[in-house]
């Protein structure tokens, strides 16, 4: 920096500026430090799933991407454990520089929060910075369940109260809420039978132990095209490139505003500085606009649906309150 015929280093220009001006009630607009040239070095993106998870292959997407975008790496650390609370608790508790972000999921943000007492909260200790897709839901049966299509499906059910028995992959999970909230917007009275996952629970399904299930489509498709379960339908309002040619619950009067499905964004700690948030968020923009990478979420059975900042929190506020409503409305408790 050069005043009048004095050069001064890089280094004292902050402080000589406010020492200068500060007599004269002034202030330097000076970048907030780091900000300016976000990011400088690598950061971490935590996934609180196992590897191979729906949530984490999404995630490694993303990171593969973001390293690109930004130019700096993205490192992958799986913290799983206790339904993704963990490592969500993790991220919560980071430095809320940027350099930290969470690969977050409905179950450890919208879920665990209403079901238990946790050490975070996710409306005070994390900020949303996008939301990259949902992950659809399908209604399936064996295939010689007697009605063939939605609309059989909810006659045959509705008629006779607390006869038919609909699977899980286990008490409070998103599918079992997703479950409570179908059968509740339909008029349907059915006994839940919950699972430890959705391969045994979809196994007794397709065996006929157990009338139906409402799970994610990443476990149903497979077994639909191999013709080992019938469908019935699929839970986003507007339908899904991952599950073709099923229609839409919303397709039928009784579930005309049915829209749920499990989410999977990015967030960070609270308190990250608002450029910062900015920076992922038009990044992951951008990124979640290539074909290549929509077609990589379509094989992991993620419907793309990207949404910035705010559109993310009102989201998130939305699917809270409708969670809130189905454990309340069915006395639903914590394993």
């Amino acid at each position: 920096m050069r005043i009048g015929s004095r050069q001064f280093p890089g280094a004292l220009d902050r402080r000589w500026c406010l020492a200068a001006l500060a007599g004269l009630g002034l202030f330097c607009a000076l970048p907030a430090q780091g900000q300016a040239t976000y990011p400088d070095h690598a950061m971490r993106m935590i996934v609180p799933w196992p590897a191979g998870q729906a949530t984490d292959l999404g995630g490694r997407l993303i990171a593969q991407e973001l390293s690109r975008e930004l130019g700096q790496p993205v490192v992958v650390e799986n913290k799983a454990g206790a339904g993704g609370t963990i490592g969500t608790d993790m991220a919560a508790r980071a430095t809320p520089d940027g350099y930290t972000i969470l690969m977050a999921s409905s179950g450890p943000v919208s879920v665990s929060p209403l079901m238990q007492k946790l050490n975070y909260n996710p409306d005070k200790d994390l900020e949303p910075v996008a939301m990259v897709g949902l992950s659809p839901y399908t209604l399936v049966t064996a295939p010689d369940f007697p009605a063939k299509n939605l609309d059989e499906f909810l006659k045959l059910v509705k008629a006779s109260p607390g006869k038919y028995t609909f699977a899980s992959s286990g008490t409070g999970a998103t599918a079992h809420l997703i479950a409570e909230s179908f059968n509740g917007t339909a008029g349907i009275k059915a006994i839940h039978i919950p699972y430890k996952g959705s391969s045994p629970a979809l196994t007794d399904v397709a065996g006929g132990q157990v009338a139906y299930s409402v799970e994610t489509a990443a476990s149903t498709m497979p077994l639909i095209r191999a013709g080992k379960l019938k469908a019935y339908g699929v839970s986003l309002k507007k339908g899904s490139s991952v599950t073709p040619g099923l229609a839409p619950f919303a397709s039928n009067p009784a579930l005309k505003d049915f829209d749920l499905g499990a989410w999977i964004g990015v967030m960070v700690p609270a308190g990250t500085p608002a450029p910062v948030v900015a920076r992922l968020s038009v990044a992951i923009d951008k990124i979640m606009k290539k074909p290549e990478v929509q077609q990589a979420f379509g094989t992991i059975a993620i419907e793309v649906d990207y949404r910035d900042a705010p559109e993310f929190r009102k989201y998130l506020q939305s699917i809270s309150k409708e969670f809130d409503r189905v454990i309340k409305a069915n006395n639903i408790k914590a394993e």
